[in-house]
């Protein structure tokens, strides 16, 4: 029973969240951040919710962050060398407008726009624009909440991905009952 209720919480949260993108083209997108031992329980009550998946693991997708960038001494030699080894989309964690630059010009499928403010989202719509045939799909994580996602409808991105809606969640509240 507390099983089904913590799935029935995670679709619920997903389709509230969902409702608020009503009429947009974005999807919103789960993350790893799952409950140990549940993931694939999670991932398809995040379905059910009108919810995708983002990936189930790190063999199914790629996502170069900081640490990948400073090993491989820059974003094009990350992406080279995901490119060389992996057929997987390549997402690229971007934290600031600064640093957009670089993964635009190395060509990654997806930029994760972490933690940005939507003037800040706003100017990196702009920039992914001026690359013309180049355009990065643009994904928004990060402090996601309900007075947000209504804002973030409008300003031209194309994912949005949530902790919360695996993890900061209420189980449903129901009972099961027998009758003979």
């Amino acid at each position: 029973m507390n099983f089904l209720q913590r799935l029935s919480g995670t679709a619920t949260v997903t389709a509230d969240y969902v409702k608020y993108l009503k009429g947009s083209n974005i999807k919103l997108l789960d993350t790893r951040k799952t409950i140990p031992g549940l993931r694939e329980a999670q991932k398809y009550a995040v379905r059910c919710g009108g919810g995708y998946n983002h990936r189930h693991g790190l063999f199914d997708g790629i996502l170069i962050k900081e640490n990948h960038i400073m090993a491989a001494g820059s974003i094009a030699n990350a992406v080279q060398s995901a490119r060389d080894n992996s057929p997987h989309t390549l997402k690229i964690e971007v934290e600031t407008l600064e640093k957009l630059q670089e993964p635009l010009t190395a060509k990654a499928d997806i930029l994760l726009l972490d933690n940005m403010s939507n003037d800040m989202l706003q100017q990196a719509v702009q920039l992914n624009k001026l690359n013309k045939q180049d355009q990065a799909k643009l994904e928004v994580s990060g402090n996601i909440t309900h007075k947000r996602l209504n804002n973030l409808t409008r300003i031209g991105i194309d994912y949005i991905s949530s902790g919360a809606i695996t993890k900061h969640l209420s189980a449903t509240d129901f009972s099961l009952r027998f009758e003979q």
